[in-house]
C-alpha cells in the first residue's frame, strides 16, 4: 500500500513552517517518524542552529521571503538557496565549510550578484555564503603599489582608496560600482580598460582561500614572482569550484599623468568595426575602445543625456593615457586613423567632467536598455577583432530571424563583445527563442575563431556549451583538477564543466533545440 506523503492536506504555509521547525511535534508523519522528507527536515533544522550559533541568528536567513533576492544574479537563471548567511571573519568560513561537509551540503560564494552567468546561484539548494560583511581594505602599501583586501570590497571602492596616494586598481567592470573584488577573482573580470592594462588575473599576487576540505592555505605571494606552481594563476578564474577566497593581494598602478578621451562618430557599422583594426594593428593600444551601435547610443542617451548622436550608425570611445605629451600625440594619431575610415566627426572631450558623463553613458548602457524592455539576455563572446565587421552581421541576420531586438556595446578593442537581446521573460517562447538566438551568436564566434565568454564566466549559462571549443580528453583533465580540490563535489556543484553524457541528469532549464525559433 502507497502512503500518502505526510504533507498532503496542509496548506504551503503550513508546510513551510514544519520545515523550517524540523515537523517532528508539529505534524503527524503519516510515512513514518524516519521518511526522507522528515529527516531532511531535521536535518536541515540542525544545521540552521548550528549555523547561527557559530554566526550569530541574525547573519543566518532562510524564510521563504528572505530568499528571494538571492536566486537571481544578472542572468536569466533562477535556482534558490535553502540559506544566505554572513560570515565576518575567515574563522567563519571556515566553520561553514565544516558544517557543510558534516551536513553534506553544497556551498555556494556569492559577492554583490552582479554576475551574468549563474556562478553565484545554489544550483541544487544549500548554503549561500555572502561576503558583504567581509568588506575591509587591510592595507594599501603605496611604496610597493600593493593593497590587502577582504572579498566584499567593492571594486571602485578600493580606487578611491588608493587615490589620494596616486594610485588605482586597474580592472574596471561596467558594475564596478557594485561588484566585489572576490568575486572578480572567481570570474576573471574584466572591463573597458583590459585592452592594454589585462583582466583580474594580470593584478592578483595572492590568495588566501578556504578549501572545500576546511583547510585555509596562502597561495603566491606579494613578490612579483613566486616560486613554484602558479596556483593564484588557477585559482582565479575558477568561478568558485575551487575554493573560497577570504583575502586577495593585488597589484595597483600609478594613475596616468592624464588621459585623453575620444568619441569617433561612423554612418556605417563596417567602418567602425574596421576602424577598430586598424587603430590596434598601427602600433597604438589605446587604454580602452568601446563600441556602441545605433540602437544602443539613442537608449543611452535617452537615459543619461551624454551628448552621444542620435542619427550615427555607431560611434568608438576610446581612451588613450600616459605622458600629456604622449597620450596627446596619439589622441591625434587615433583621430587621423578613424578619419581615414570615414569617422564623420571626433570628438576630443574637453575636460574631466565631459570625458565623465561620456564614460556615464557607456557605463549605465545597461541600465538605459532596462528602460526598453522588461527583459534582456546579456551575451559574453570573444572574436578576433579582424572578425568584427562579419560578426556584427551575422548579429544582425539572426536578430531578423528571431524577431528580437539586439543592441550591440562591447569592447571593440579586445573583440570582447556584448549584444543584448531583448524579450519578455514572462512569455516561455521568447525565452526559448533569446537563448537559441544566443546560442547561435556564441556558435558564430566560436567559427571566426573565438570563445564562448571573455569575462562573464561559464557559470551554469554556458557550461553545455563549453564542448565547442574543449575535447572531451581537455574536459576531463578540468574535471581532475577540480575533484584534486574539491573531493566531495559540495562547492559550487555543476558549474563551468558539463554533464557527463549518459549521467541521467538534467539542466536546471529546459534548452531549445538548436536554431530553433519561437513559435
Amino acid at each position: 500500500m502507497q502512503l500518502a506523503p505526510w504533507w498532503l492536506g496542509h496548506s504551503s504555509v503550513e508546510i513551510s513552517g514544519a520545515l523550517t521547525r524540523g515537523v517532528a511535534g508539529d505534524y503527524s508523519c503519516r510515512e513514518g517518524a524516519h521518511c526522507r522528507t522528515h529527516r531532511a527536515a531535521r536535518m536541515e533544522t540542525r544545521l540552521l542552529n548550528d549555523l547561527k550559533k557559530l554566526l550569530g541568528a541574525d547573519m543566518v536567513l532562510h524564510r521563504p521571503e528572505e530568499l528571494l533576492l538571492y536566486e537571481y544574479d544578472g542572468s536569466v537563471e533562477t535556482a534558490r538557496p535553502s540559506c544566505v548567511v554572513f560570515p565576518q571573519t575567515k574563522a567563519h568560513v571556515v566553520g561553514i565549510v565544516e558544517l557543510a561537509n558534516r551536513y553534506k551540503t553544497p556551498i555556494v560564494g556569492r559577492g554583490a550578484g552582479t554576475g551574468l552567468s549563474g556562478g553565484a546561484l545554489a544550483r541544487h539548494g544549500g548554503i549561500v555564503i555572502g561576503f558583504s560583511r567581509m568588506n575591509r581594505i587591510l592595507e594599501v602599501d603605496a611604496e610597493n603599489q600593493r593593497a590587502v583586501v577582504q572579498p566584499g570590497v567593492v571594486n571602485a571602492e578600493l580606487s578611491a582608496a588608493a587615490a589620494p596616494l596616486g594610485l588605482y586598481y586597474a580592472p574596471d567592470p561596467s558594475s564596478q560600482k557594485a561588484c566585489t573584488i572576490g568575486g572578480n577573482v572567481s570570474e576573471n573580470s574584466g572591463g573597458p580598460h583590459t585592452l592594454v592594462y589585462g583582466v583580474t588575473t594580470n593584478h592578483v599576487l595572492s590568495l588566501e582561500v578556504v578549501l572545500p576540505t576546511g583547510e585555509l592555505i596562502r597561495l603566491g605571494s606579494a613578490a612579483v614572482d613566486s616560486p613554484g606552481y602558479d596556483l593564484p594563476g588557477l585559482f582565479v578564474g575558477s568561478e568558485g569550484t575551487l575554493a573560497l577566497v577570504t583575502e586577495i593581494t593585488v597589484r595597483l598602478m600609478r594613475l596616468p599623468e592624464t588621459t585623453k578621451t575620444l568619441l569617433a562618430i561612423f554612418d556605417t557599422l563596417d567602418d567602425t568595426t574596421e576602424t577598430v583594426a586598424a587603430i590596434t594593428s598601427g602600433g597604438i593600444t589605446p587604454a580602452a575602445c568601446e563600441m556602441l551601435d545605433g540602437w544602443t547610443l539613442r537608449a543611452v542617451e535617452a537615459y543619461v543625456h551624454a551628448g552621444f548622436p542620435l542619427d550615427s550608425a555607431a560611434v568608438l570611445l576610446i581612451d588613450i593615457d600616459g605622458t600629456r605629451e604622449a597620450a596627446e600625440s596619439q589622441a591625434e594619431e587615433v583621430a587621423e586613423v578613424c578619419r581615414q575610415h570615414h569617422a564623420r566627426e571626433v570628438r576630443v572631450a574637453r575636460d574631466a567632467r565631459e570625458r565623465d558623463l561620456l564614460w556615464k553613458g557607456r557605463k549605465n548602457a545597461f541600465g538605459a536598455v532596462g528602460r526598453f524592455s522588461t527583459t534582456y539576455y546579456v551575451q559574453d563572446g570573444v572574436i578576433p577583432r579582424t572578425k568584427l565587421p562579419q560578426t556584427l552581421r551575422r548579429i544582425t541576420e539572426i536578430s531578423e530571424k528571431y524577431g528580437f531586438q539586439i543592441g550591440n556595446i562591447f569592447h571593440a578593442g579586445d573583440g570582447n563583445l556584448h549584444p543584448l537581446i531583448l524579450f519578455d521573460a514572462r512569455d516561455e517562447k521568447q525565452l526559448r527563442g533569446a537563448v537559441a538566438a544566443a546560442d547561435e551568436i556564441i556558435e558564430f564566434c566560436v567559427q571566426m575563431g573565438g570563445a564562448i565568454t571573455g569575462e562573464h564566466g561559464v557559470g551554469m549559462e554556458k557550461d553545455r556549451l563549453m564542448p565547442l571549443i574543449f575535447g572531451e580528453a581537455d574536459l576531463e583533465v578540468m574535471r581532475r583538477i577540480r575533484d584534486a580540490f574539491n573531493p566531495t563535489g559540495l562547492l559550487n556543484p555543476e558549474k563551468i564543466l558539463p554533464l557527463r553524457k549518459g549521467c541521467g541528469e538534467i539542466y536546471a532549464r529546459p534548452l531549445p533545440a538548436a536554431g530553433a525559433a519561437p513559435a
